[in-house]
Parts: C-alpha cells; structure tokens; sequence
C-alpha cells in the first residue's frame, strides 16, 4: 500500500518558524516533523510515500537528498500553485488510484499503530476509514459528527446536528473511489472527497486513544516540545531503529558553556549557549546563538530573533 503525505502548506500559524523553514521540516525535539510521519510508515511496513510540497520545496528536496530511509522510497510532488489538501491529493491520482492508500499529515505527532487502521478499513468494506481521537478540545479543535459506525459531519458543517469529543487526526485510509468526488483545483479534501464518500461510499473510523499531537500553531508547538513531550520523548529508541533519529532536549551538536543554566529547555543543532546564559522553558532552534550572560525564558528563540510565549 502507498501512503499520501500532506506536506505542502505554508505554516501560516508556525510564523515566524516558517518564513525560511518549510513546515516540515520544523524540529520538534530536535527531529523535523515530516520524520515522526515517515516513521509510523516505517513502522507499518509501506514502501511508497508520496510527499506533495509547495512552500520552501528546495529546503525539501535538500532533506530528502541527504536522507536515506532505506525502504521506504520517497516522491515528491511538487505544486508550483497550491493545490489544498484536496487538489493535491487529485494530482497524484495516476499513483493512488490502483488501490487502497494511506492519507496522513506531515505535522503530526502519534504513536497510531497504521497496520491496525489499515485492517479495520478493509473489514469495513466502506470507501474511507478516517482516524478520530478523543479530547476534550473537539469544540475548540474541530468536532467530528458520528453514528452507528459512519462519519457523517465535520462542525455541522452538513447540518446534521451531530456533536462529539472526537477530532479527526490527519490519518485516514481510502479507496481509489474517493477521487471521484475531488477537484484538480484548490479545495479541501473535507469539502470534496470525504463529503462525496459521505454520501455514496461510506466514510467509517477508527479510534485512537494514544500519543497524538498537532504542530500546526505556535502553541502546540511549544507544549508538544516543552509541557507535553514525555510520551514523545517515549517513542525515541523505536524511531531511531526506523528513522536513524529519535527527539531529544539537547541535540548533541549543540555548544553549551559549562557556566550556561540550562532548564527545562529544548537547544537545537548547532545551537550556541555562552558562559553565564540562562536559557528556561524555551527553545532554541537550530543554529540559535545566545550571548554570555543573556537570559531566554519562556520563548522560542530563532537565529538573531526571540518570542515570547
């Protein structure tokens, strides 16, 4: 089975994290956040990713020049206009359409056990099988509208009245019927494709009720990475037999002053703390220099910029 990676959008929320760095490749515990997806691939078994790109691609390209992630073979497909989730996806059609395949964003964070999605899809016989988890954030985050098995509304956008605790997480498997209902123009697969096998194929779920985190805004990038990482930090030994890197709080590139103050913090590659610095409850991105004496709290901090949390 081939998998769709989502990777193309310009991380309006990430700003000013993404004026020069593709979402994607945003660290997340000194890992790059495309890295957490590839290595729930990994981990399933699939062989083929096809990762669409727009903003920063070259940054991309270089990535995936330097990586190697053995047998997992990457494409990339790249937008030179947006295309949304939706038409994105519509683009890659001649790749996909030969059979069920797996859709999951790039900006995630989860231990979902895809194989199991996978087989509760195919036992489903329905056009998707989407996977939902379970917050008590859903009215803020985006409520998904269930009943007897079936999605059948997203917000009450379709009028249903249906209301839940559960979000949808950016993973999801379908068949090739799906593309029938997308557009080769911009859109939004949720408007389109899932809203087509909403009302002819049948679009089911599957529950997940482990480690999941969304990146997409610069408040759960900080908790995901300062207030919230101990179950991330839990998933580092089996990435690093999948992916070759696993998060970490201190990157071991990094240039700490033996008289540097260090807490609760997460220092990037390259990054360079001087003598007498505090840095507390921040992080530091790649390639960051904090000046001796100078103290960094509560903040992201960039290369020459720093903002407050």
């Amino acid at each position: 089975m081939n998998a769709f990676v989502l990777a193309a959008g310009f991380g309006t929320r990430l700003r000013p994290l993404t004026d020069t760095t593709p979402k994607p490749l945003v660290p997340v515990l000194n890992v790059p956040s495309i890295c957490y997806t590839l290595f729930l691939l990994k981990e399933a078994g699939f062989r083929r990713a096809i990762v669409n790109i727009h903003h920063h691609p070259d940054s991309l390209r270089r990535f995936f020049d330097l990586h190697d992630f053995g047998s997992l073979e990457v494409l990339l497909s790249e937008e030179p206009t947006i295309l949304g989730t939706g038409g994105g996806l519509k683009k890659c059609e001649h790749l996909l359409d030969d059979g069920d395949f797996l859709l999951i964003n790039s900006d995630i964070i989860s231990d979902i056990d895809l194989a199991s999605v996978v087989a509760h899809h195919r036992r489903s016989g329905l056009g998707g099988t989407l996977v939902l988890h379970e917050t008590p954030l859903a009215p803020q985050i985006g409520q998904v509208g269930v009943r007897d098995g079936l999605v059948l509304d997203f917000r009450n956008m379709r009028g249903t009245g249906l209301l839940s605790q559960l979000i949808y997480t950016g993973t999801a498997v379908l068949g090739p019927a799906v593309f029938r209902y997308l557009s080769e123009e911009f859109s939004s697969i949720v408007d389109t494709g899932f809203t087509g096998l909403i009302d002819h194929e049948g679009l089911g779920f599957h529950e997940h009720g482990g480690v999941w985190q969304d990146i997409g805004t610069l408040q759960n990038f900080s908790r995901a990475n300062l207030d919230d990482n101990l179950r991330i930090l839990g998933l580092g030994e089996r990435m690093l037999r999948r992916v070759g890197m696993g998060p970490c709080m201190l990157s071991a590139t990094a240039s700490i002053h033996s008289r540097a103050r260090i807490c609760d913090a997460v220092v990037g590659d390259r990054c360079v703390v001087g003598a007498g610095a505090e840095v507390e409850h921040s992080v530091l991105l790649p390639d960051t220099v904090v000046a001796e004496g100078s103290r960094i709290r509560d903040s992201i901090a960039g290369p020459g910029w720093v903002l407050p949390l």
